[in-house]
């Protein structure tokens, strides 16, 4: 008997052996990389991030008790901020897919995240992110680690791409046809494969098939647009997902709405308008999108942007009715309570931070796409605006936004460390009401906003925030600095109430995180 491997038992073994480099010979165990030469055959190439694997394999592998040391080891030994970001993105990525809430939570949460470091001192700048990481972590964990991985190689469809044979293919369920579509227009460009890509997103109006692709296009900024294909194809999958239940009631509805105001309004022939509206123009628009049917809601936005009316300003409209829905929501009902989200509260997934999130996330699409998707982005964003509305129940017409008179009056203060002072206690107290109040006056007697924005941001970083803390936080500051003055305060009021609302519930980690940092 020849004691030669045959070409097959060559192959396994060199497979075994490249696994157990990577992942290490303690999972390489767990993996069971013993086996068969005909399992190693028949499984899916895995995922491989280069210089960042080890990085990526140490977020999946590390456990979570564990993980913060080692994260801020490499941090004091040289290792970027960002650097430690992608790599968790990345792992998020490969062990997810797209398809696992908190895993896809989480994955929103780490641009935010980066963008929050930013504005903090120096000292603390890690702080958002090492929250996000430890959160990461721990899902993955106790999702199966590398054991529960769902993005594998996957091999470019020969056929040219469109958008719509990829929404084909998503509407088919077919995620492996759908998969090999989008790879296909990831090696165009990251334009292509995002304009591609939200021809399938717009099939449906729901909150987080509107904010992952967004999360994942503001994230290629910070950790490079070479990572485009892994982070928007966890979008793709999520489409696919979301077909169990998108073609109910009103979301079917934008399928119809959606092509219909396109042809009649002659908006895919046309480019996108430059004229600037007027303060009056916003807040009546605000308020038709808030006040109308989806379909009305749509007809008023695809109308002025067929007058030319610049989609920046259709978006401020957009997003200032969806603002409503903060300062107007009576808080979560009985029927709605659960742990860390008791009756009343407004944070995070109410109907109204998931409104302003998938707002800006259309807002935000719309500025980044083709002239196509611009339109289609306003459009939807608009209809899903009015469909939140309509579909949370109660009386949101008529009930009173906030701040409310009586806690306005009774703010006597005008001096701005004062006001400070006083909101900080209202947010402590978790007073909605008030601190809502005490931030519009503030920016009602013209006291500059980077206070306001400081106090807020520190409870974004220590706050669980129920998933919403960073995201929600980003979307206030991305609003306020593109909203005009006479409207932007709203943003920062119902940041102010929701802060209130979440303050209270720690998040994991914050608190050994900062004591790291220290040492």
């Amino acid at each position: 008997m020849s004691l030669r491997p045959s070409r097959r038992d060559f192959l396994a073994d060199v497979g075994r052996g490249v696994l157990v480099a990577t992942v290490g010979s303690s999972l390489a165990a767990e993996l069971a990389l013993g086996a068969s030469a005909d399992a190693v055959a028949d499984a899916p190439e895995a995922l491989a991030f280069g210089a960042l694997e080890p990085l990526v394999a140490m977020m999946q592998e590390t456990p979570v008790q564990r993980l913060l040391p080692a994260l801020v080891g490499k941090l004091k030994g040289g290792t970027e901020l960002r650097t430690l970001l992608a790599a968790g993105a990345l792992a998020n990525a490969r062990t997810f897919g797209g398809e696992d809430y908190v895993g896809f939570h989480t994955m929103m949460a780490l641009a935010p995240a980066f963008h929050m470091s930013e504005d903090l001192p120096e000292a603390d700048r890690p702080l958002p992110v090492l929250k996000v990481l430890y959160r990461n972590t721990k899902r993955m964990q106790e999702h199966g680690g590398r054991k529960g991985e769902v993005l594998h190689a996957v091999q470019p469809a020969e056929t040219a791409p469109t958008g719509e044979a990829i929404r084909e293919a998503v509407r088919r369920k077919d995620v492996n046809v759908a998969e090999r579509l989008f790879a296909a227009s990831a090696k165009i460009s990251p334009e292509d494969a995002f304009n591609q890509l939200l021809i399938a997103v717009e099939d449906s109006t729901e909150v987080h098939r509107t904010v992952l692709p967004y999360r994942a296009w503001d994230l290629l900024g910070i950790i490079g647009r070479e990572q485009a294909h892994t982070l928007l194809r966890q979008s793709v999958r999520y489409c696919v997902q979301n077909e169990n239940w998108a073609q109910r009631g009103h979301i079917a509805e934008s399928r119809t709405v959606l092509p219909k105001m396109l042809e009649e309004h002659h908006l895919l022939d046309r480019a996108p308008g430059d004229r600037e509206a007027e303060d009056a123009w916003i807040d009546q628009m605000s308020k038709t999108i808030f006040g109308g049917t989806p379909a009305q809601a749509a007809e008023a936005v695809a109308a002025a942007l067929a007058e030319g009316i610049r989609p920046a300003d259709v978006g401020q409209a957009m997003s200032l009715a969806a603002n409503q829905l903060i300062l107007r929501d009576t808080g979560r009902r009985f029927m709605d309570e659960t742990t860390g989200k008791p009756v009343g509260s407004v944070h995070g997934d109410s109907i109204g931070v998931h409104a302003c999130d998938s707002a800006n996330a259309w807002r935000n699409m719309a500025l980044a796409a083709n002239p196509r998707n611009t339109y289609s982005c306003l459009i939807l964003g608009a209809f899903q605006v009015a469909l939140d509305r309509t579909e949370r129940g109660g009386d949101f017409l008529h009930w009173e936004p906030l701040p409310m008179k009586q806690h306005v009056d009774g703010i006597q203060s005008t001096d701005p460390g004062v006001l400070l002072k006083e909101a900080e206690a209202a947010i402590q107290g978790n007073l909605q009401a008030r601190a809502a109040a005490i931030v519009h006056r503030y920016g009602q007697l013209g006291h500059e906003a980077r206070p306001v924005f400081d106090l807020m941001l520190r409870y974004a970083t220590s706050e669980d925030g129920a998933l919403h803390a960073e995201k929600y936080y980003r979307t206030v500051r991305e609003e306020f600095s593109s909203t005009r003055p006479a409207f932007r305060w709203r943003q920062l009021t119902a940041l102010a109430r929701v802060t209130a609302s979440e303050c209270g519930r720690p998040a994991a980690g914050v608190a050994e995180a900062r004591e790291l940092l220290k040492g």
